[in-house]
């Protein structure tokens, strides 16, 4: 059966900032198979490709002169058990946060303090999803991809992507080489609560759980994130537009000499990551708007849709917003959506 592909298709409804755009070509990819089909045709040969999950980290700047493939895949299943993890596989196409809550319903934990994070299990590796303290490499076990070069399904490892902050092979050097179609996760049995953030602590001690069950644990991340962060169905937003900032040792003794309540949290290397929205709230930005996009007024790191902006509307604002935190702060910021 040959796969339906459309032309000039609407991609408003595939973002969550619900930005105007459409798609020269577009296919939905329901399996690994129906991928390598089209590729062993060469039917991507020659153009510009797009791999869509949930749209939730892009900014459509415009109509798209591409071959957009929009990853559908489903499955999810515990494929093995081993003496100290489970091992469990999910489809690229599957939502991430109904993913995490069916681990934790089968009593397979790890993923809790990733609850409500938008988007597909197949986008989350690209971008190393993390939240309060864990991310996607910290519970990593490996890959399948269909290779554009080779035209085969591969396997890649935790040290094959090349994990970084908000980073991997995926956005570096292999960039739009790989479709990712199903990833697989090594969920701990010796299981213990990451509560270290603030933010997670406090939640778990107004609800009087000194020693959180993982779904507790999720549940009290999904309430942190419920009223810091608006429904994108209801206001229509990327989540976090911008990756908190690392800086040395050296230039953070400064900034807080400066700044005493600048929230910080050292990391391994001895650098240091700031909060990129209290940079951008102290930097006079939160709750404030230009044409029809702004900072959300409850969390000054998301950037919303008011209405009707577009994607022109929303870099114009994320490069004021980064100057004017360079300006005050010395401080760049990187944003995590990618442009397209």
């Amino acid at each position: 059966m040959l796969l339906p592909v459309f032309e000039d298709t609407p991609l408003n409804d595939l973002n969550s900032l619900r930005l105007p755009a459409s798609a020269k070509r577009y296919a939905e990819i329901h399996s690994a198979e129906q991928l390598l089909k089209l590729v062993r045709r060469g039917d991507l040969d020659g153009q510009r490709v797009v791999v869509l999950g949930g749209g939730s980290n892009v900014v459509l700047r415009g109509n798209l002169e591409a071959f957009v493939l929009h990853i559908r895949i489903p499955g999810r299943a515990l494929v093995s058990e081993l003496d100290d993890a489970w091992i469990v596989r999910a489809g690229a196409g599957e939502n991430w946060h109904e993913f995490v809550r069916f681990t934790l319903e089968h009593g397979w934990p790890g993923l809790e303090n990733l609850s409500l994070i938008p988007g597909t299990v197949g986008a989350a590796p690209i971008q190393n999803i993390g939240a309060y303290g864990v991310e996607l490499a910290d519970r990593f076990f490996a890959l399948e991809a269909v290779d554009l070069r080779s035209g085969q399904i591969v396997s890649l490892d935790r040290e094959t992507c090349q994990f970084a902050y908000r980073d991997s092979l995926f956005k570096q050097q292999a960039a739009g080489r790989f479709i990712i179609t199903a990833v697989s996760f090594r969920l701990p049995k010796q299981w213990h609560a990451v509560t270290a953030y603030a933010d997670v602590a406090n939640e778990l001690k107004a609800l009087g759980l000194s020693e959180p069950t993982p779904t507790q644990l999720s549940d009290a991340v999904i309430g942190i994130r419920s009223r810091k962060l608006p429904d994108p169905a209801v206001l229509p937003n990327a989540g976090s537009f911008f990756k908190n900032p690392v800086v040395s040792a050296e230039r953070f003794a400064a900034l807080a000499e400066a700044w005493p309540k600048l929230p910080y949290h050292p990391q391994a290397d001895g650098s240091v990551k700031l909060a990129a929205g209290w940079l951008i709230e102290q930097a006079g930005w939160r709750g404030r708007s230009l044409g029809r996009a702004a900072m959300y007024e409850k969390q000054a790191l998301v950037l919303v849709n008011l209405g009707g902006a577009t994607g022109e509307d929303v870099l114009r604002l994320a490069d004021s917003v980064s100057a004017a935190v360079q300006e005050k702060f010395g401080v760049a910021l990187e944003q995590e959506p990618v442009l397209l």
